[in-house]
């Protein structure tokens, strides 16, 4: 790249973009994607957030989608839970990450905040129970929450919790979280089974230990990879990092040449560039992107980088709702050029697009031509047969124009 001190916002973009993987186009029939496919770009992000909101695809699956386009999720799933190749661990959320990645978690195990907040009382009043449940696991092999019962006398369910639900499994997820137990695999309804780590992580990455100091920099010599060029913040948050032990690391990592201090334009803070990062001279991607994806998940980052302010709104009461329920941002070329809220309706086989808008400055015509090249293909990919467009939105009657045509 020479010698580049100051970057355009443009470049920027483009070399975000291209570290995110959308810098080369998606394979194309009869070529299928298979397991190398997903296995170069999950080492490519590094790893990649789960969620499971039932409404479109599990996030995990749809960030390999937006790369790569239709693809069988079950090769995904053999990656992760028959070869294991990958595995889940906290990193960036509840994440999918390489299996040799596991060590440099490891100093997280040791302060896991267990949830729901306020759990660890219970695992102080249960100590015999705690104990109970991984000596289970142990003599058993594999198992889910509904494979065991609560203490005597407690109640099964965790009362104001809906994400953990029940005692056993909040007890599993704390010796998840501090890296007793590994997820062994997902059952057909999504669940966990989990085992003792050493029969999940192979035994060179269980038992390689790793400074925190040297894991911390190797985490953010990986979030510099995945996202080409980022501020401190937006790179502290990839594996969500502390800022003050991330701006030391980085320090560390310019002095060894590994990344370089930029300014971008229109960007308050300092910027570090990765000394592989590419500026392709155009990005020529139309995708959906999850509202988990790295692209977007970091509002200030997705602000700063495509004057694109997003915030997931499943949380938010309906009438309060700038946008839908479960809006995806729509890359075209290298801006976010609308967003639209999408819903499969498996029973009828439909995928709905109850509201779509423009961003300022698209143009409908082609953006509404693209994005509906891209839902037809998301349908023949979730099992489909058609596209429903509502009428929210400026964009929804140029997109079922072009949709219809």
């Amino acid at each position: 790249m020479g010698h580049l001190e100051d970057l355009s916002l443009g470049e920027t973009r483009r070399i975000a973009l291209a570290a995110q993987g959308f810098d080369r186009p998606r394979p194309l029939p009869p070529i299928r994607v298979g397991i190398s496919h997903l296995r170069r770009t999950l080492h490519r992000l590094g790893l990649v957030q789960i969620d499971y909101v039932n409404v479109l695809a599990p996030a995990q699956y749809q960030v390999l989608f937006s790369r790569l386009g239709p693809y069988d999720t079950a090769r995904f799933d053999e990656l992760v839970y028959r070869r294991r190749e990958f595995t889940e661990q906290w990193a960036h959320e509840a994440s999918i990450l390489p299996v040799e990645h596991w060590p440099l978690l490891r100093h997280r195990m040791a302060t896991h905040r267990v949830r729901p907040y306020g759990f660890e009382r219970f695992l102080a009043r249960h100590p015999a129970y705690v104990r109970r449940v991984l000596a289970q696991v142990r003599a058993r092999g594999p198992l889910a929450a509904d494979d065991l019962l609560p203490p005597e006398g407690v109640s099964l369910r965790i009362r104001g919790d809906a994400w953990v639900g029940t005692v056993p499994r909040a007890v599993l997820e704390a010796h998840f979280g501090r890296g007793a137990l590994a997820v062994a695999a997902r059952r057909p309804n999504f669940s966990r089974t989990f085992d003792l780590a050493e029969r999940v992580i192979p035994r060179t990455h269980h038992r390689r230990r790793v400074e925190q100091a040297d894991a911390e920099r190797e985490l953010l010599r990986l979030a510099a990879r995945a996202q080409g060029v980022a501020t401190a913040d937006d790179l502290a948050d990839y594996y969500r990092i502390p800022i003050r032990a991330a701006r030391e690391r980085l320090a560390e990592l310019v002095a060894a040449g590994e990344l370089r201090e930029t300014r971008v334009e229109g960007w308050r803070q300092p910027a570090y560039l990765h000394r592989d990062a590419r500026v392709p001279r155009g990005i020529d991607a139309a995708a959906l992107l999850s509202p988990f994806d790295p692209v977007v998940w970091t509002r200030p980052r997705a602000s700063r980088l495509f004057d694109f302010d997003y915030r997931l709104e499943i949380y938010v009461p309906g009438p309060k709702r700038r946008w839908g329920y479960y809006v995806l941002p729509f890359l075209l070329g290298e801006r976010l050029v609308a967003r639209v809220d999408l819903k499969a309706d498996r029973d009828a086989r439909r995928l709905l697009v109850p509201a779509a808008y423009l961003e300022r400055g698209a143009k409908p015509g082609p953006v509404a031509e693209a994005l509906a090249a891209e839902l037809r293909v998301m349908a023949g990919w979730l099992g489909l047969d058609s596209v429903v467009v509502g009428r929210r939105g400026d964009l929804a009657r140029a997109l079922a124009a072009a949709l219809r045509g």
